[in-house]
């Protein structure tokens, strides 16, 4: 046994490559190998001869299988660090002309209404856009017949069958944010919540997923006078005017109240928009006052403080400024869209620089 195990070590040490190995592992411990037909020749042994040669090989056995796996092992890295070798690449090198990328019409209008009302004194809140339907509906004061929670016009997600948890749905607004801000930091509170919201519907101007910013504010002195100046402001600055006139129109939102829509003068002259001149009249968002129900929602005392809220579509105000027809071309990635209507990522949206060039 010491000369065979002399042998097939040495062997296996020299092996240039698998092919060999292999013709080894075949001679030494194959079905017809010679350690293998050793192990035969343990039937014609007596019991004490076996007991001192059947661990013996099966020890010499182990030792050539161990003997070839780590060969084998070493025998592929070699084989690796040769090819990486010869494919080495230098990957510092050039490989096109730089090119500048732009930055999308959505991520621009996003920036620039983050700009504005950063500068009047709100922060910006982030929420999960999977969100249970006591958060999308009930803590805003949404009854359960009402249209928006059919399966018609919001997307639930699928439940296990037996699961008792609330159902969930990819929110239908950004306002599941402001009860988590409310809950998360109480009262005096100031936020905008930007992010995707998605509802059943597909047109020219509509889309099953769409971006929406909405802001609220709380305090102990908040009124309507506030959400009008806010939202004066805000036209102002995001449109690059020096005047607005808005006018609002008593609506219902279940979540306000009161309630209103808001609209801006403008006028069409050549199929352009101009805001603020004219005699005609464009909706662009809702508002009003938090419900006291959405307050308490929120683990704040309606008794106490009161604030105000709105919402507006920046995939429609974005349409509105830089004149694009059509809402479904903001999502086909077109690179000739994108070219067109796409803005220098370089330059960040600043009230005291410009938001847009």
């Amino acid at each position: 046994m010491d000369d065979l195990r002399n042998k097939y070590l040495a062997a296996i040490a020299d092996a240039a490559d698998e092919a060999a190995l292999e013709e080894l592992r075949v001679k030494a411990v194959g079905k017809k190998g010679e350690v293998s037909l050793k192990m035969r020749e343990l039937g014609k042994m007596s019991p004490e001869e076996r007991q001192t040669a059947g661990p013996a090989l099966n020890a010499l056995k182990d030792e050539i299988n161990s003997a070839l796996a780590g060969k084998k092992a070493a025998l592929s890295d070699a084989a690796l660090d040769a090819r990486l070798r010869t494919e080495w690449l230098d990957v510092t090198l050039a490989g096109r002309p730089r090119r500048q990328g732009t930055i999308h019409p959505i991520s621009q209008a996003t920036e620039e209404v983050t700009a504005i009302f950063a500068d009047l004194g709100f922060s910006v809140a982030e929420g999960p856009q999977v969100d249970s339907d006591w958060y999308n509906f009930d803590a805003l004061n949404i009854p359960g017949h009402h249209p928006a929670r059919a399966e018609m016009d919001t997307f639930y997600m699928a439940r296990v069958e037996g699961d008792n948890r609330p159902p969930h749905v990819l929110r239908t607004h950004t306002s599941p944010v402001q009860i988590r801000s409310m809950e998360a930091h109480g009262a005096p509170i100031r936020i905008i919540a930007p992010g995707r919201v998605y509802r059943a519907d597909y047109d020219q101007t509509h889309t099953p997923m769409f971006n929406q910013v909405e802001g609220l504010a709380v305090d102990t002195d908040i009124s309507m006078a506030n959400l009008k100046w806010c939202l004066e402001e805000f036209v102002k600055a995001f449109f690059e005017v020096d005047g607005v006139e808005l006018r609002f129109r008593a609506s219902h939102f279940p979540f306000t109240e009161p309630s209103a829509e808001v609209d801006i003068r403008c006028s069409w002259e050549g199929g352009t928009l101009k805001v603020g001149e004219g005699d005609d009249w464009l909706e662009i968002l809702g508002s009003g006052m938090v419900h006291p129900k959405v307050l308490q929602a929120g683990g704040i005392d309606p008794a106490v403080y009161q604030g105000f809220a709105f919402g507006v579509g920046i995939d429609r105000i974005a349409m509105l400024k830089y004149g694009i027809p059509d809402l479904r071309a903001f999502f086909d990635s077109d690179l000739r869209w994108l070219r067109h209507y796409g803005f220098s990522s370089l330059d960040v949206p600043t009230l005291h620089g410009g938001l847009s060039r």
